[in-house]
C-alpha cells in the first residue's frame, strides 16, 4: 500500500470513530405523518369539510348510476320487442348518458383529488412547522418521517398532533 492509501484509510477510520463518539449526543425523532392525517383535529376537520363539500355531487353521481343501470336493464329486457329504430335511439341515448356520466365521474374524482391534495399540503406545512419548533425546543438533531421500523421511544407524533391541536 502506498502512503496516500494509508493516509486516506486512517482519515476515514478517524471520521468513523469520531462519528461514533458523537453519536451518543445525537438526538433522533420520528413523526408518523399518516397518523397526523388521521388524528390531528385540523386534519379530521379538513376531511369532514371535503366530504361535506363533495357529498352532493357524489349523491348525484350515485343517482345517475342507478338511472343508467335501470336504462340498461330496460334496454336488455325490451330489446326484442322494440322496433329497430326505437332500439337504436334508446341505445344511442344510453351511450350518450353513459359518456356524460363517465365525464362527470372523472371530473368529480379530479376535483376531489385536487381538494384533498390542497388540504394535505396545508396540514403537512403546519406539521412541518410544528416539527421544527419541537426539534429546536428539544434540541433534536434529526427528525424522520418515513422509516421501515422505528423504536417507539423515538416517536414524537403525539407531540406534533398536540402542537397542531393547540394551534401552534
Amino acid at each position: 500500500m502506498n502512503t496516500r492509501t494509508i493516509l486516506t484509510t486512517a482519515c476515514l477510520t478517524w471520521l468513523f470513530v469520531a462519528s461514533l463518539a458523537s453519536a451518543a449526543d445525537f438526538k433522533v425523532g420520528y413523526v408518523d405523518i399518516q397518523r397526523v392525517f388521521r388524528q390531528a383535529p385540523s386534519a379530521v376537520k379538513a376531511a369532514k369539510a371535503i366530504e361535506s363539500e363533495f357529498s352532493a355531487r357524489n349523491q348525484e353521481l350515485e343517482k345517475t348510476a342507478k338511472r343508467l343501470q335501470a336504462m340498461q336493464e330496460s334496454l336488455e329486457k325490451n330489446a326484442l320487442t322494440l322496433a329497430e329504430s326505437e332500439r337504436r335511439n334508446k341505445e344511442r341515448e344510453f351511450a350518450d348518458a353513459t359518456r356524460d356520466f363517465q365525464r362527470k365521474q372523472r371530473e368529480f374524482r379530479e376535483d376531489l383529488s385536487l381538494r384533498q391534495n390542497e388540504a394535505q399540503a396545508a396540514i403537512i406545512d403546519r406539521a412541518n412547522k410544528a416539527v421544527r419548533a419541537i426539534a429546536e425546543g428539544e434540541k433534536f438533531d434529526l427528525i424522520l418521517q418515513d422509516a421501515v421500523w422505528i423504536n417507539p421511544n423515538l416517536d414524537i407524533t403525539d407531540k406534533v398532533i398536540k402542537a397542531l391541536s393547540d394551534g401552534k
